[in-house]
């Protein structure tokens, strides 16, 4: 496969396999796919809001005819920035696990366009999280959740092509989901893989994500489209894993010391991963990682979480 440009918009990765990138890949900005065959499509994923989703399914409609009406939606997981312009694909089933399917009724567009209007009011917290998402609009985003849920593994039908639903989660999120298309030799892992981009890991465990890495490595395709950042291959997996096996033993270290999961995010050092985008996001990875450790169930709130990302990215 010739190396793809990590440039806005769609790209085509094989015969009627394309992915639809969205730079620089951080908060937010989120990539999605489309695999077409005979006249029929699936979409993998739809983006942030309802203009930023137009603007994709148009691309997409200009590519291909198979576009002018999507069969099969896939949501890879139930972060926003991969479905709340679900709405706009009519007619489609769409399909998620069924841990997504529930994780997606938790945080509806209205919540989060409330908690983007409150920020003003949350300090260095709020001022973190419009820096992250002023950009989008929330407001009048209609929920659309998945028709359809499996457990473990799930093959569909696109024309000739089989595509495999692959259950993955809980890691970054409770429910993610690989999108292979094996005819294609490519896969779209949602959020499994931040590409450049520094992984935040909402749920764990650290090892559902660390094997969820593995399996990309393991399978034979040359195009990996990670959920943020450029297009790459297997090696992509390896750099994703062996960050979150750093972190893990890191962080393991200073909980066994009876150091605070703030402190120690402060005091990792990252090396090379510092270069990466987003390099605040130990924070939150560091703040799972302890919940593991201890076997607690209370999480942090996410206003304490974004106040302390954005004291580190100072």
């Amino acid at each position: 496969m010739a190396r793809v440009p990590y440039a806005k918009g769609l790209h085509e990765l094989g015969d009627g396999c394309f992915a639809y990138l969205q730079p620089d890949g951080s908060w937010g900005w989120s990539n999605a796919g489309l695999v077409a065959d005979a006249g029929e499509s699936l979409l993998v994923d739809t983006l942030f809001d309802l203009r930023l989703t137009q603007e994709m399914l148009d691309a997409m409609r200009r590519a291909t005819p198979a576009a002018q009406r999507i069969g099969t939606l896939v949501n890879t997981h139930a972060n926003g920035d991969h479905c709340f312009g679900n709405s706009l694909v009519r007619g489609a089933r769409i399909v998620a696990s069924r841990a997504c399917a529930e994780e997606m009724r938790e945080l509806p567009p209205a919540a989060l366009a409330g908690f983007v209007e409150a920020a003003p009011r949350l300090g260095l917290a709020g001022e973190f999280l419009l820096r992250a998402f002023a950009a989008f609009e929330f407001r009048g985003i209609e929920p659309a959740l998945p028709t359809e849920t499996f457990e473990g593994e799930l093959e569909l039908r696109v024309g000739d092509k089989t595509v495999r639903l692959i259950e993955v989660g809980p890691a970054h999120t409770r429910g993610d989901v690989l999108v292979h298309s094996p005819d294609d030799r490519a896969v779209f892992t949602g959020d499994i893989l931040f590409i450049d981009g520094t992984p935040i890991m909402w749920e764990g465990p650290v090892a559902g994500w660390i094997r969820a890495c593995e399996r990309i490595e393991a399978m034979d395709v040359d195009a990996v489209v990670p959920g943020h950042g450029p297009v790459t291959d297997r090696s992509g997996a390896r750099r994703v894993r062996e960050y979150l096996a750093y972190v893990r033993d890191e962080a393991r270290r200073r909980y066994d010391a009876g150091m605070g999961a703030a402190d120690a995010a402060r005091d990792i050092a990252l090396g090379d991963y510092s270069a990466w985008g987003d390099a605040e996001r130990i924070v939150v990875n560091v703040d799972t990682l302890y919940r593991e450790f201890s076997g607690s169930k209370e999480r942090s709130s996410p206003v304490e979480l974004f106040g302390r990302m954005a004291e580190l990215a100072r």
